[in-house]
Parts: C-alpha cells; structure tokens; sequence
C-alpha cells in the first residue's frame, strides 16, 4: 500500500513538472504574440516578412523589414553545420570506437569544458583570432563577417553534437557490431555502415539542438558578423542575425512605440523558426524509425 502511494505521488510530480514546462512554453508564446500583435497595426505583414530594410528611426518613413536579418540568421546558422556536423559526428565516432580508454577520460572534460567557455570570450577570440585569418585568406577589409560567425557558432555547437552522438553511438546494441564483424565487414566498414545508421535518430537530435543553440545564440553573432544592416550574398559579407538586432536595440527604444513592438514581432518570427526547425527534425525522426521498423 506503501508503495502504491509512493509511486502515485511519483508520478503526479513528473506529470506536474511536464505540465509546468508546458506552461511555460505557452506563456512565453502568448507573451511574444500579445506583444507583437499591435506592431502590425502599423506594419503590414508582407512588408514585415518580405523586405530587407529596417529602419525604424528614419524621419521620412520608418521601416521594419526582417529578410536581410533573416538571411544573415539563416546564413550563419548553416555555415555552422557545415562546420561543426561532421567534424562533431568523426570526432564522436572516434572517441566511441577508436580511442583509448586514456584519450577518452582527456578528450571528454576538454569538450565539456569548451561548452562551459562563455560566448562573449567565444567573440572575442573571433575578433582577435578567426577575423584578422579570414581577412588575410579572402582578403577582405575586416574579417567581420557571416565566414566568422559560422566559425565560431560552429565551435559553440560542437559540444552538444560530439557529447549526444556519442552517447546515440554508444547506446547501439553490441550484438549489431558482431554481427557486422561475423559476416566480414571492417572496423571501419561497421561503423560507417552498421553504427551511425542504427544510431541515426540521436544523432539527427545532436545535430537539431547544435542548430538550436546556432540559431539562439546572441552575443557572438554581436560581436564577430559585423552587425551589417544589409542583404548578405555570401559569407564574406558583414551580416545582422536576429537575436542581434533584439539584443542592441530593445535596451534603448521607447516603450509602447511601433519600433518596441516590431522587435517582440522579430522575437516571435524567431521563436516560430525555431518551434519549425524541431517540428521537422521529429517528423524526419519518426519516418526514420517507421523505415528501420
């Protein structure tokens, strides 16, 4: 009787916390929609989302077009993936299957470590280190630009993709690797083709959250891109993200004003884009794990 009562009050305090963290989630979504609600009593939609100039404290007619940060957002944020994907999913495939016990118990608090590094430290280096080498390689005026933040996003992302991969490598059943290795195939050959395939959906899910924290992050991005209010065509140009533009001008605006209102608006288009990105990263989870089914 007891025990019944003990997992009943169990239950009810993981059911209450679930319900706690989807509470949360929906007041910060009703918040950012209430808030930006009235920009578009000034600010039609199309204009919003469909042009690239933001303005909002010109004399002749204030504009407030999202498509050059969300080009810089997007710009930057695939850069990234580029980058930290596949050395995070190589790094974590060795370290799951070809180091050393020793190289292990180092290599492990050095990737933990580089997730604990503050990102204002991360911009910096971008400033002193990667810019001044990406100015030198493209010969470009400054190396602030969306090459840079790709870089240095990338290097923020890689913690959560090597440490998740590993584990979703690690989790794969060993009775699939010896079977792998009874009919034939190489070390190699069973990793590429036997492990990372059945460990796939952790691996898709370390690679969301990198593009999460990519996507989210505000005070890199601030530092090393240059902070260009312009339409970026590659990525040697300055670029402005999103969460940059929240982040330099809501301190300042006026309370109640068009401009406070259009930069919850941003807010919102940013939550949206980041609700989407884990809304297709579980449909492409559930048609994998239907076809390895």
């Amino acid at each position: 009787m007891i025990k019944r009562m003990k997992e009943k009050i169990i239950h009810g305090l993981f059911f209450l916390n679930g319900l706690l963290v989807i509470a949360a989630l929906l007041g910060i979504f009703l918040l950012l929609i209430v808030t930006a609600l009235p920009a578009f009593k000034e600010i039609r939609l199309s204009e919003f989302l469909f042009t690239a100039v933001w303005d909002p404290t010109s004399y002749a007619r204030p504009s407030y077009g999202i498509l050059a940060m969300l080009a810089g957002t997007l710009l930057v944020t695939c850069g990234a993936l580029l980058i930290a994907v596949p050395i995070g999913i190589g790094t974590a495939a060795y370290l799951a299957e070809v180091a050393s016990p020793r190289v292990r118990e180092i290599a492990k608090p050095v990737v933990e470590v580089l997730a604990g590094i503050p990102s204002v430290v991360i911009g910096f280096l971008g400033i002193v280190l990667v810019g001044p080498f990406v100015a030198r390689i493209f010969h470009t005026s400054n190396g602030l630009n969306a090459l840079n933040g790709s870089v240095l996003l990338a290097i923020m992302a890689l913690p959560t993709i090597i440490s998740l991969s590993e584990d979703a490598l690690n989790a794969v059943p060993v009775s699939f690797c010896e079977a792998s290795l009874a009919l034939g195939a190489s070390r190699w050959q069973t990793v590429i083709l036997v492990k990372i395939p059945a460990a796939l959906s952790g691996i898709i899910a370390s690679c969301m959250l990198g593009m999460g924290r990519a996507i989210g992050e505000t005070m890199t991005v601030l530092m090393a891109t240059g902070c260009a209010q312009a339409m970026p065509h590659s990525f040697i140009d300055p670029v402005r993200t999103l969460t940059a533009t929240i982040a330099i001008e809501l301190g300042e605006v006026a309370y109640g004003s068009t401009h406070y209102y259009a930069l919850f608006a941003v807010g919102l288009a940013l939550f949206i884009i980041t609700f989407m990105v884990n809304l297709a990263s579980d449909v492409i989870l559930h048609k994998y794990q239907n076809v390895v089914k």
